[in-house]
């Protein structure tokens, strides 16, 4: 989800779009556009049509990005800071750095998004039972964002893991075992099990000649079976990478190079004879930057003699670092936000070493193999 189109903060939280969003939005406003519309109000011309269409799409997106907004508030009430919000093909979702360490915590955090889509729905409702001196364009949008709501809350209250209503659950089961990894198996396998039924019925339509519903609910089903089975892994990873301390995994072995050093013999000198990726750059006994293999492509062939470490390497003040207490939970919730490939261990000020993505992923392994 990390690759979109920026909209901006909201409350603090970055908003984006992912390019899957697009599909959804087209196929969202040609249903309108084509088929709703045009069949509850036969009377209006295609100008009205296609702007009732499109600002009803847009109106439902923006519903859609204020329901995942109030599972973040919640959140960061809460003390978990969310990555950002990003609108998708199959709706919205809010990246959270952390689970939540309370079941109470998350079951608000779960029904705060069925709720504000019901009151959203509720509302546009009100507006056309209500108000009966509007314009029939205004009563016709109210209208279908008013159901469209209510359906997305109750989908949403599915109690099949990660949708919100599966989220309720767990935070049920996780209160009364008071076992999150326990509870997330469970919940994830009812999801698991929504996907497959979501899945069989989008077949059944296919059979029955309801090709575009079926293909759609199979591929809801589909994405919902695997969400759910990822949910489950990366919490179980987690839970294997808690109580293991950075010092643990890191290297001491971090050969380093001076700001001053040109690229030319940054490559001769050092990549080519040792084989490493990447250097800390070292100013009298003091970390300045990092540089990397892919600092050094970035610069033509022909610049290398003139261009020095400095000139290329990401500073200092721009890198992540952890210290050799933190657990390694936290270097692998680096690694996978930033994109990164490693990153640095200092404790006051000094440099101790570093933790690369492929140590964490040997260690990952070896103690999913023995089963630890």
């Amino acid at each position: 989800m990390a690759n979109g189109i920026s909209l901006g903060k909201a409350f603090g939280i970055p908003l984006r779009l992912h390019y899957s969003w697009f599909i959804v939005f087209a196929l969202v406003t040609w249903a309108l556009t084509v088929g709703y519309f045009p069949h509850a109000h036969p009377h209006w011309d295609m100008k009205t049509t296609i702007l009732a269409g499109i600002l009803t799409s847009l109106l439902f997106f923006g519903s859609v990005l204020v329901h995942e907004l109030a599972h973040s508030i919640v959140a960061q009430a809460a003390g978990i800071k969310i990555h950002s919000i990003t609108l998708f093909i199959f709706g919205g979702v809010s990246q959270m750095t952390e689970e939540p360490k309370q079941p109470q915590v998350e079951f608000r955090m779960a029904l705060a998004g069925p709720a504000t889509s019901l009151v959203i729905g509720g509302t546009f409702l009100v507006i056309y039972f209500y108000f009966a001196n509007i314009p029939e364009f205004v009563k016709a949008i109210s209208f279908w964002l008013g159901w469209i709501n209510l359906v997305l809350a109750g989908f949403n209250l599915i109690p099949g893991f990660p949708l919100d209503g599966g989220r309720v659950l767990r935070s049920l089961l996780w209160w009364r075992s008071g076992e999150l990894l326990k509870a997330t198996r469970t919940a994830s396998n009812i999801g698991r099990g929504v996907g497959y039924l979501f899945i069989f019925a989008g077949i059944g339509l296919i059979f029955y000649g309801s090709w575009i519903n079926g293909l759609w609910l199979a591929f809801i089903g589909w994405f919902l079976e695997n969400a759910a089975a990822t949910s489950y892994r990366q919490l179980a990873l987690l839970d294997m990478l808690k109580g293991h301390t950075v010092s643990e995994l890191m290297t001491t072995e971090c050969p380093t190079v001076p700001p001053q050093l040109n690229i030319e013999r940054l490559v001769h000198e050092q990549i080519l004879t040792s084989g490493r990726r990447c250097f800390p750059v070292m100013d009298r006994d003091r970390v300045v930057g990092l540089v990397t293999i892919h600092d050094v492509k970035s610069v033509p062939r022909e610049q290398w003699a003139n261009r020095t470490v400095a000139d290329v390497m990401t500073p200092v003040q721009k890198l992540k670092s952890v210290s050799p207490d933190d657990d390694l939970t936290t270097v692998l919730r680096i690694l996978t936000e930033h994109n990164i490939n490693q990153v640095l261990v200092i404790k006051n000020g000094n440099l101790l070493g570093m933790v690369a993505r492929d140590s964490l992923l040997t260690f990952i392994g070896v103690r999913s193999e023995l089963g630890t």
